[in-house]
């Protein structure tokens, strides 16, 4: 509602030099102009609005940032899973909440099965064990026949050769016929051929032993392999911590049932924090890995970079890792709830305004100040940040404009503050 003109009224003094009807006129003169004032303001804006009730900022030149405000929380940057090896009875080392070191026992798991074929495997590796060893001494008694029917071949052969010159010394003595000298050639030929065959079938029958034997020690060797990755697999069954901490969430009961590669429990590593931000999907798109953050987590402040985006959307909401320096935190815990502010972009030089209701209706109408009267404009907003807002074109350096929200104003033209 406009005010009457009362607050515009002024006392004239009588002055000795002055007539009254002079004094008079001229009260009345500047009267009608107040009131004419008022009149034309009234006119001209079609809605009357306290401004105490509103905020009001000036257009700047500066450096805008803009940022990303989330929040999230404190989570181990290193949080291994313990899963079963083999399917058996689990027996729980340890609760919910105890502190581990790594190379503890956590869980044992009892594996009848497992156990019985690694007895089997070692009672086939014994049993390979022996026959390698029967193999052996029936090489080396083959040896010895081979190397004897060799010596035998070597001992006719040197008969036959001295049955030979003993012939050939009666020929030239006439001593002997010409038929007994052909016949202890003939032996001699016949020895030698013997011995060459024999010395052969010597060389091939101990290669033969030579290759059935490695033939065995293979067979060994890998029986060994099988019982050696057996007894692994059992001494897994005695799972240990991997990371020093707390044991998180157990996912299984004591002497539980459990299958191959189960999930039993979680471990915290308290050594090592990251944060998880939950950030809206609308920014989704503009998130980028090696961002700089700025958390806030209790009281202290510190500073990281993005380190992790998940591909997927939930509650609208996208999950994010942030990575973060340690060396001076001091008293932060699994889940602590935190405040993150995502630095995307930095532009310099650019016109702003801070930050108001007034961006709720769209970023293309503000009502800028002139006097007492705020006359609506058209603008171009651009980039947001947490505090000021960008403005591309409509005002100036030193325009002061309404940042409060619009709605109450009606689209009006223009607005009067009183």
């Amino acid at each position: 509602m406009i005010k009457d003109t009362s607050g515009q009224d002024v006392v004239v003094t009588k002055s000795k030099k002055t007539p009254r009807n002079i004094v008079i006129a001229i009260a009345a003169t500047f009267a009608i102009a107040l009131s004419a004032n008022a009149i034309m303001n009234s006119e001209t804006a079609e809605q009357s609005i306290e401004k105490a009730q509103l905020q009001f900022a000036k257009v700047e030149r500066g450096d805008l940032t803009r940022d990303v405000v989330a929040t999230g929380k404190v989570v181990a940057a290193n949080a291994p899973r313990v899963y079963s090896p083999e399917q058996g009875f689990v027996d729980l080392q340890v609760s919910a909440g105890d502190s581990v070191v790594v190379g503890q026992v956590v869980a044992i798991v009892d594996s009848p099965e497992l156990n019985n074929e690694l007895q089997q495997q070692k009672s086939e590796f014994a049993r390979l064990q022996g026959e390698l060893a029967r193999k052996e001494l029936d090489a080396r008694r083959e040896t010895l026949n081979l190397n004897k029917v060799l010596d035998m071949a070597q001992v006719e052969l040197n008969a036959a050769d001295r049955e030979n010159r003993r012939a050939q010394l009666s020929i030239k003595e006439h001593l002997i016929s010409q038929i007994d000298l052909e016949k202890a050639v003939d032996e001699l030929a016949k020895a030698k051929l013997s011995f060459k065959h024999a010395k052969e079938e010597v060389a091939l029958a101990k290669d033969t032993l030579a290759f059935d034997l490695q033939a065995a020690k293979s067979t060994l060797e890998r029986q060994q392999f099988v019982v050696e990755e057996l007894e692994r697999k059992v001494k897994n069954l005695n799972i240990t911590a991997s990371v020093s901490g707390i044991v998180g969430n157990l996912n299984v009961q004591p002497k539980e049932l459990v299958n191959k590669n189960q999930a039993l429990m979680t471990l915290v590593d308290l050594s090592a924090y990251e944060a998880e931000v939950q950030v809206s999907e609308s920014f989704a798109n503009e998130l980028g890995l090696g961002m700089d953050v700025e958390l806030k987590i209790g009281n202290q402040m510190v500073t990281g970079k993005l380190s992790a985006i998940s591909p997927e959307v939930s509650n609208r909401e996208v999950t994010t890792r942030v990575r973060f320096g340690q060396t001076e935190l001091t008293g932060i815990r699994q889940n602590q709830q935190l405040s993150a502010r995502i630095l995307l972009e930095n532009k310099q030089n650019v016109l702003k305004v801070r930050r108001g209701g007034f961006t709720q209706s769209g970023g293309f109408v503000a009502y800028k100040l002139n006097g007492n009267i705020a006359t609506k404009i058209d603008i171009e907003l651009g980039a947001y940040s947490l505090r000021e807002v960008e403005v591309l074109s409509g005002l100036e350096v030193g325009d002061e404009i309404i940042i409060s929200n619009y709605e109450t104003f009606n689209q009006s033209p223009s607005i009067l503050l009183n």
